[in-house]
Order: C-alpha cells, then sequence, then structure tokens
C-alpha cells in the first residue's frame, strides 16, 4: 500500500523519525522493520505512523519533509480530521521518495 510519512530531515540529508527512536537514521530507498520502543509521555502505538495523505494539521512541518511510502503489514486508525484523518501504523516501510 502507498501511505505519506513525514520525517526530521537532518543537515547530513538523512531522515529520522519525528518522536520515537529519534536516534534512528533513514534514508530515501531504504526498507524498515518497525521496532517497538515504549516512550514515556506517548501513547504505546508500535509500528511506522504513516498517513493515508501528506497532512497532519496538529504536526509542525518546520524541519521535516513529507515522502511517499510503500507499507505493509499494517493496521488502520480513523483519527479526527485535525489529526490527519485515517492513517495507518506499519510493521513494514519502505520511503520511496522525498515530496
Amino acid at each position: 500500500m502507498i501511505g505519506y510519512k513525514l520525517f526530521r530531515l537532518r543537515k547530513d540529508g538523512t531522515l529520522g523519525p519525528l518522536f520515537i527512536n529519534r536516534t534512528q537514521k533513514l534514508v530515501v530507498g531504504g526498507e524498515y522493520l518497525a521496532e517497538d520502543h515504549p516512550t514515556e509521555g506517548y501513547a504505546h502505538r508500535p509500528g511506522w505512523h504513516i498517513c493515508a495523505q501528506p497532512v497532519a494539521p496538529h504536526l509542525s512541518e518546520t524541519g521535516r519533509v513529507w515522502a511517499k511510502v510503500k507499507f505493509s503489514h499494517f493496521k488502520r486508525h480513523l483519527r479526527p480530521e485535525k489529526q490527519g484523518g485515517l492513517w495507518f501504523t506499519a510493521n513494514k516501510m519502505k520511503i520511496m521518495e522525498l515530496l
């Protein structure tokens, strides 16, 4: 399935998760399995958090970039529109291209 994910964009050009496991370095073309990193102060939702559209009104886009991703082995989550509406938690993700 195809979706969109918002990443931190580092000065060295690598991408990183926004909040959980922030030190992980990701690259376009890379395929990644989800890891479980319970983090105090955050809901426990293991998996890559992926949006159906490149829209997440509740998140800042400063220093961040949207990427088109291909993902599998996922669960659907219907959230309020102010939180991006439909999104997914996926066990496997490939970063296809930056938008």
